[in-house]
């Protein structure tokens, strides 16, 4: 099943079952969740079966000691009704994790190689979805077909950003984030040599049967992965893929010492690769929005993208016309075209300003009184906390901030057992061979969870950062 799992993780929304809804939550599955279920239900079954799982909880214990505060947290929780589903979910996240390290010996280089390339293609074949939303956008398909979400459209900005099957270009940025990180990893790692016959691009043993993996191969693969991240249009993935990215240049810098000039000129190849990446998809979004439907112009397409992701710093957008000026107006023909102008002509201050609010009020409802401070007012209480405050228009509202959501619901008893666990994974993973890929994950998806709730929306977090550390740490469960 581990091999269905980088494909189901891209159709985080879509297909979607709806279950109904109440004032607070909505209530729906997705094929993540049911995979979730699945591979639980068969860890189950082996797990029992070989009847180690006492002796496995007597020594790993200290790692259950987040998860349980946060299930004892429900019971104070002002919405028990959906902390009890987010403790469900996040205990199934768990017990996969641990079946994943329980089996990891059942990983092989066969199973590893295979998995890569599975991972990679799947990627490759949801880049090219995103491209496709994009066009069929632009021909008028509407968005029931064409799975556009109300804000991604070409009447927005000029032109479409996708969403991919997730519910928004967010999501979708971020399910890219660990295939860009493997794909560059894997390259940054490599040993090429001149003559590809040798079958060999790494010094690893894993990497030995990769073909058609090949050097060339994993740029062109980060080159489609990153253009794909850049359309989407989501900040936060991409800032949290630049961390990502400059973290990794050092790690392997400071690693690699002794090998500094080859590594060197594989920074440099890497981080023109982003940048042609980048200019790539700035002209495509140019275009896009010339022949959109809109008033936009190539410029005014290019000059909007720049505007937007460097919040306001960057802008060449043209001077608009004062109301004193005279406009001349040139009359069209009845059965001519009338254009229409896109909603945004730029940065859109209102995106950055409602994260800010939101984290804003979940502090000052977190600091109202020492109980709350220490304790939280519940998992999944963050929503109606902040509605019964008078803080938010309705009790659906989520904190786009995972860590001041987490500091709400669970007060300082919470974020501090987070940190702990955090701490422990993170010297556990150094003491591996090679750390490199968990450790820019973890760095990578830290930072984009400053700007949405991620728990347990994006499963691919937890899930992924599980599998890459069985598929190359040492199993955990037994020590």
């Amino acid at each position: 099943m581990l091999f269905v799992l980088p494909l189901v993780l891209f159709f985080s929304y879509y297909p979607v079952i709806s279950l109904g809804s109440n004032e607070t939550m909505n209530f729906e599955l997705s094929l993540p969740i049911i995979w979730l279920v699945l591979f639980d239900v068969i860890s189950c079954f082996m797990i029992l079966k070989k009847g180690e799982i006492f002796n496995d909880l007597k020594k790993g214990w200290m790692w259950l000691i987040f998860p349980v505060w946060l299930t004892v947290s429900v019971i104070w929780s002002v919405n028990s009704l959906r902390g009890l589903l987010v403790v469900g979910m996040m205990w199934l996240i768990v017990l996969a994790i641990y079946a994943m390290l329980k089996y990891k010996d059942c990983y092989d280089e066969v199973f590893k190689n295979r998995f890569l390339k599975w991972f990679l293609g799947a990627s490759l074949v949801i880049c090219i979805w995103c491209f496709l939303q994009c066009v069929f956008d632009l021909v008028g398909m509407p968005r029931e077909q064409s799975l556009l979400c109300e804000g991604c459209t070409y009447e927005m900005f000029g032109f479409p950003h996708p969403n991919g099957f997730a519910i928004e270009p967010q999501f979708m940025g971020n399910l890219l984030l660990a295939p860009i990180m493997v794909t560059v990893w894997m390259y940054l790692s490599g040993d090429k040599k001149k003559k590809l016959e040798q079958k060999k691009i790494c010094d690893c043993k894993i990497y030995n049967s990769l073909l058609p993996l090949s050097a060339n191969f994993l740029l062109l693969y980060f080159f489609v992965f990153s253009a794909t991240l850049f359309l989407t249009f989501s900040r936060g993935a991409i800032y949290a893929f630049g961390v990502g990215m400059l973290f990794l240049s050092m790690f392997v810098l400071v690693k690699r010492r002794k090998k500094k000039d080859g590594i060197i000129k594989r920074l440099g190849i890497t981080w023109g690769v982003i940048v042609i990446s980048f200019l790539f998809t700035l002209n495509v979004q140019g275009i896009m929005a010339e022949v959109s439907s809109t008033n936009d112009t190539y410029g005014s397409g290019i000059a909007k993208v720049l505007n937007h992701l460097s919040l306001g710093l960057i802008d060449i957008r043209d001077e608009k016309i004062n109301d004193d000026e005279v406009v001349d107006t040139v009359e069209k023909d009845d059965d001519s075209e009338q254009k229409n102008d896109s909603i945004f002509d730029g940065y859109v201050v209102e995106s950055t300003e409602t994260r800010v609010r939101l984290t804003n009020a979940a502090l000052e409802i977190w600091s109202k009184n020492p109980k709350t401070m220490i304790f939280g007012v519940g998992l999944g209480g963050a929503g109606e906390a902040l509605f019964e405050n008078g803080l938010s228009p309705a009790p659906k509202e989520i904190i786009q901030n995972q860590y001041a959501s987490l500091l709400l619901e669970t007060g300082l008893i919470g974020v501090l057992l987070f940190i702990w666990l955090v701490v422990m994974v993170v010297k556990r993973i150094i003491k591996e061979s090679d750390s490199s890929l968990v450790l820019t994950l973890i760095v990578t998806y830290g930072v984009t969870l400053c700007f949405f709730s991620g728990l347990p929306n994006a499963l691919q977090i937890y899930l992924l950062l599980g599998l890459f550390i069985s598929l190359y740490g040492r199993n955990w469960c037994h020590r």
